[in-house]
């Protein structure tokens, strides 16, 4: 945890500190595990499935990413990831999983797969977990951080206090924001869109339904709590570390 910058607000990770739903406290921090053997590299996917015809707006964008998030479980922590790949790969944050070689993930139609965790940067609070049942997950589209503009809508998913499926909008607030994000200052993208323990490792989507960054860490007052400054680890950044992970 940061030092208090002015105003009474203090950076927190938005991992789940409160055992809710079967899902148990948080962690802090990120060390590197290594995966048991090299992959072959492949570019993760970027073209986005059409959402049904019924859904228009937020609804249909939120349809069309919530089949890629999960609910991340492990002995002490609880978090949010989302598939990067058809082979079984799903992205979050280190401090998730920090001190785990395998955890629990939970997929949004309940069902419960053991994932080992391929690898993790502790500098960048990022980690890869790999499943043995990829038919059974749906990859993510990833979009260009890079397009965004402040003001640009954008949906936040995970599991905030354990409560997987949660979907809240925003907007994007500031772009290429400094603070800390795992082992260093990194630059963010700041949104309101609300952010609570649990939506570690989450999506932050754009319109279209693509992800533009890893949901990772909020600005709390002292009296705890949400206060609509949350901070994502830009797309842009995250998905060449998650394919060196794989990589290696």
């Amino acid at each position: 945890m940061t030092p208090p910058p002015r105003g009474g607000r203090i950076l927190v990770a938005a991992a789940l500190v409160a055992a809710l739903a079967g899902a148990a406290a948080g962690a802090a921090g990120a060390r590197l595990f290594e995966g048991s053997g090299p992959a072959p590299a492949a570019a993760l996917p970027r073209v986005a499935p059409a959402p049904s015809a019924s859904l228009t707006g937020l609804s249909a964008t939120a349809a069309r990413v919530l089949p890629s998030v999960v609910s991340v479980e492990t002995r002490s922590s609880g978090g949010s990831g989302f598939v990067i790949d058809d082979r079984g790969h799903i992205l979050t944050n280190a401090h998730v999983v920090s001190g785990n070689s395998t955890v629990t993930v939970v997929l949004h139609d309940g069902s419960r797969l053991t994932a080992r965790v391929a690898g993790a940067d502790d500098d960048e609070d990022l980690a890869v977990l790999e499943v043995d049942y990829p038919d059974e997950l749906t990859p993510a589209t990833l979009g260009r951080s890079a397009d965004l503009a402040v003001g640009d809508q954008v949906l936040a998913i995970g599991s905030p206090l354990g409560l997987s499926g949660t979907v809240t909008s925003g907007i994007v607030s500031a772009l290429d924001r400094e603070v800390r994000l795992g082992g260093s200052r990194r630059t963010a993208v700041q949104t309101d869109a609300s952010i609570n323990p649990g939506n570690s490792g989450g999506p932050l989507v754009n319109g279209r339904g693509e992800v533009v960054g890893v949901n990772t860490a909020i600005a709390a007052s002292r009296g705890g709590g949400n206060i609509g400054i949350g901070f994502a680890i830009p797309i842009d950044r995250a998905a060449p570390i998650a394919e060196r992970i794989i990589r290696n």
